[in-house]
């Protein structure tokens, strides 16, 4: 008999698969969150993967912060208009100019936990009862604690111990009226997964994550990118380094690394051998000790 091999990437990717196709059989009106950065984008390549030859039956959504990085949009454009994918865009400046959200002021001001505020409008506007998300049990402590399919209560709220059991690849969606699920399909991979993955398919990818020489400076340890979004102080002095980006998410919180990697495979090469945390260049996360997990429960992604 023939021994059947297969590798951990390829592994992964039929978990994955498997988990988007139980979302599409037990959630109505399901959508995939997507920030145009690599989780999301792996995300979408594996559900185009999993109904292909037929489009993907659901719907992306995008909460925009407004302090995206505008690579990243014009990817996002792109990719979309390329595949025919509809894409569901809600806005944090609406949720600010209804009243809902207050903006963040001084100079260390983001609008990244806002964004919850859109999105749980978002999801209850379009009666969503499962939005995918590209969190990672790598990434984070409190995204650790995650399950496939986390229940979420009437106000979208998280509560880790209240949680369904997940026994073997059983998946329980089952939720009272005005509940959701959040499902996370790319829950057991890491970061270098993600970019043997990306490598091993030649997905493409926004530019930003390749090194280029940039005007940034330095905040609490991070290297920010100079934009209109961020007001500086008369102290913090601008320069022009090459850097790229491990992550992306809303430019205020968002630092950059040096980098020479301008290639997948330096990219691999370097996640390999550094010994500094992807979100390490994140300052929302750095804003308490709980500060992912705390987000969480409110409702965030």
């Amino acid at each position: 008999m023939n021994e059947y091999n297969i590798n951990h990437l390829r592994e992964l990717e039929a978990e994955s698969i498997y988990v988007i196709r139980e979302v599409a059989a037990q959630f109505e009106n399901p959508v995939m969150l997507f920030s145009g950065g690599k989780d999301s984008i792996i995300m979408f390549h594996l559900a185009r993967k999993a109904f292909a030859p037929a489009k993907v039956p659901f719907a992306l959504m995008h909460v925009d912060t407004g302090h995206n990085f505008p690579e990243t949009i014009e990817f996002r454009d792109r990719l979309m208009e390329e595949t025919g994918t509809r894409l569901i865009v809600r806005y944090v400046q609406d949720s600010i100019d209804q009243g809902k959200a207050v903006e963040e002021t001084g100079f260390d001001a983001s609008r990244n936990k806002l964004q919850t505020v859109t999105l749980l409008d978002g999801l209850e506007e379009l009666q969503v009862d499962c939005a995918m998300g590209g969190g990672r049990r790598d990434e984070e402590k409190a995204r650790a604690k995650e399950r496939f399919f986390s229940h979420r209560d009437e106000f979208g709220q998280w509560d880790p111990k209240n949680q369904r059991p997940e026994l073997w690849n059983l998946f329980n969606g089952k939720k009272h009226m005005g509940e959701h699920f959040r499902v996370f399909p790319i829950s057991n991979w890491t970061e270098m997964d993600v970019w043997q993955y990306i490598y091993l398919e030649n997905i493409d990818i926004p530019n930003i994550y390749f090194s280029h020489e940039r005007e940034v400076f330095m905040r609490h340890g991070n290297l920010l990118s100079v934009s209109d979004f961020i007001p500086m102080r008369d102290t913090e002095k601008v320069e022009k380094r090459i850097v790229r980006f491990r992550t992306i998410g809303d430019a205020t919180c968002t630092g950059a690394v040096e980098s020479e990697a301008n290639s997948l495979e330096d990219i691999i090469e370097e996640v390999a051998a550094t010994r500094t945390t992807e979100r390490g260049t994140r300052h929302d996360d750095k804003r308490s000790e709980a500060a992912m997990e705390d987000r969480k429960k409110e409702g965030y992604f």
